[in-house]
Order: structure tokens, then sequence, then C-alpha cells
């Protein structure tokens, strides 16, 4: 199961089991079953027989279309197609590393800053985010930490979603000598 806000997705092997969740959610809590699964956080999924397909066409085009670059050329993937890939074929690391910052005050109007920020996993981009923050920093500093705060609670959900898909990962937390294992930013 993942949950994320109002959004959540079932899945499993066990129809029965899977039935009985739905079931135990929708007496507990007003809830509407879509059905298969098509669309989740910005991600488009079709399925075939024996394929998943991820696409991000319809964000990718949302995001065009909101910074106003309407003049784009699709290109196809560089991969070839109908590849099967394993774990095994992975030669990057399963390390999160995240990198952030943050402009103060440069909202026209409203003095609010903003906050960016991009997430790793090993040399997969896996997160991103531009957001104008929502209030106004009184410093350079305020703004900045509330870069921080905000890629920080983004860090611990993708490392709870990988630790719930038993994704391995270098350890966030510091070891006993002190030293942390892992340097996010």
């Amino acid at each position: 199961m993942i949950l994320y806000v109002d959004d959540m997705i079932i899945t499993g092997d066990n129809i029965a089991g899977i039935s009985e969740v739905k079931e135990f959610w929708n007496t507990n809590f007003e809830m509407k079953d879509l059905g298969s699964l098509n669309y989740f956080l910005g991600v488009e999924v079709l399925k075939s027989d024996n394929d998943i397909c991820l696409y991000q066409v319809k964000y990718s085009t949302y995001l065009l279309s909101k910074t106003g670059i309407s003049d784009n050329k699709i290109e196809s993937t560089p991969l070839e197609p109908n590849v099967q890939f394993s774990p095994s074929d992975a030669n990057s690391c399963f390390e999160i590393k995240a990198y952030v910052d943050a402009d103060w005050g440069r909202g026209p109007i409203d003095r609010c800053s903003s906050t960016g920020y991009c997430i790793f996993l090993g040399d997969s981009l896996i997160s991103w985010r531009s957001k104008k923050q929502t209030l106004a920093s009184r410093s350079s500093t305020e703004s900045e930490y509330r870069a921080l705060a905000d890629t920080t609670a983004e860090i611990l959900w993708l490392h709870w979603l990988l630790t719930d898909m038993s994704v391995p990962q270098s350890s966030m937390f510091p070891s006993s000598s002190g030293q942390t294992q892992s340097d996010f930013f």
C-alpha cells in the first residue's frame, strides 16, 4: 500500500486480501475506488499482459506550458525498446543525495522567496521541486531554513517509501562513532 496525502495504491497478488483492506478502509473513511491504476502523482501507468510502463508525458507537458515553453520537439527515449533490466544491472549505488537552494524575497509583489531542490537516488534524479514559499522571510537564512525543512521532509518520505519497497540504501543516520554515513546537503 502506498499512501500520499489523499491518494492510495493498494497492490499485491492476494485479491481477497486487497478486497478486505479496501472494505476496512471504506467502512472507516470516505473513499472512492477508482479501479485499476492509470495515473498516480503525475505518472501515467499503462499495463499490457507482460509489462507495466510508466510515463510522465502529461506532467512534462504541464511543466512546459507553465513555463511558457510551448514550441518544443518531442524526442524518443534513448533506451532500446523492449530491453529487460534487473536490479543487478544497476551500476549506481542506492544513496540518497539532495541539492537545495532558496532565493530571498525575489517575489516582486509579495517578496516571498522560492525553494528549489533536486533529490537523487544514486545517479538518478527521482524528485525535484521549485515552489514559491508561502510566507515572506525576514532574512536569507530564514528562507534557506524553510527550503531545508521542505527538502528534509521529502527525503524522509522517499527514504520510508524506498524502505517499504525493500530498496537497499546507505544509512542516513549517524553511526555509533558520530560520523554520518551519507551526506544530504
